[in-house]
């Protein structure tokens, strides 16, 4: 019995953690990073000041801990493509997976577009440095043509562009991430007939 209980409290508890984290991510969103107070995070979700503080005691741990929830998947890609063979399929199996996460991401993606002097003093920067060194090491041949693995890193950088600059284009969202992901596929692609 006490183990079910404490299960749906885990679970509830999770969620708040995540309501907490939508939340904020929308009023940094609507009235930037730097102007949000925790206060207005506790008034919007209708939580006491106290219960927020539970979870995170400051917003630079809320955006910490958002960047690494949403950016894990690009970790346990990483891992994932780090033991397989460099085939056609492998690479096109990742760019399709970025794709994936970075459309889970992307409000965040967008948080860091736009308040990029936070993100830096932030470590995040770091942090996502890092991730995307992971990315280029498993979808570049290091023994590839230069011109072959500048097609690898640019379809990764399609799939950023795509949620930046492309956001603006007429077209429905998901219509749109499949003709990226179809451009970042034909780019690693057209790199592996290279090799």
């Amino acid at each position: 019995m006490g183990g079910t209980m404490d299960g749906t409290k885990q679970r509830r508890r999770g969620n708040t953690r995540q309501r907490i984290q939508d939340v904020a991510l929308e009023l940094f969103a609507e009235q930037g990073y730097e102007k949000t107070s925790l206060r207005e995070i506790a008034e919007r979700l209708e939580v006491t000041k106290a219960a927020l503080y539970y979870h995170f005691k400051t917003k630079e741990e809320i955006i910490v801990s958002l960047f690494e929830d949403l950016t894990q998947p690009i970790e346990d890609l990483i891992e994932w493509g780090k033991r397989q063979p460099h085939t056609l399929e492998t690479k096109q199996e990742i760019v399709r997976r970025y794709s994936e996460v970075l459309s889970q991401a992307a409000p965040l993606f967008r948080f860091m577009q736009e308040n990029q002097a936070t993100v830096r003093e932030l470590s995040i920067g770091e942090m996502f440095k890092n991730r995307m060194l992971g990315m280029r090491d498993i979808i570049i041949d290091p023994d590839a043509d230069l011109v072959d693995q500048v097609r690898c890193i640019s379809a990764l950088f399609t799939m950023h562009a795509g949620m930046f600059v492309l956001k603006d284009l007429e077209g429905d969202p998901e219509e749109k991430r499949q003709a990226i992901l179809e451009v970042a596929t034909d780019l690693v692609t057209q790199a592996h007939k290279g090799a």
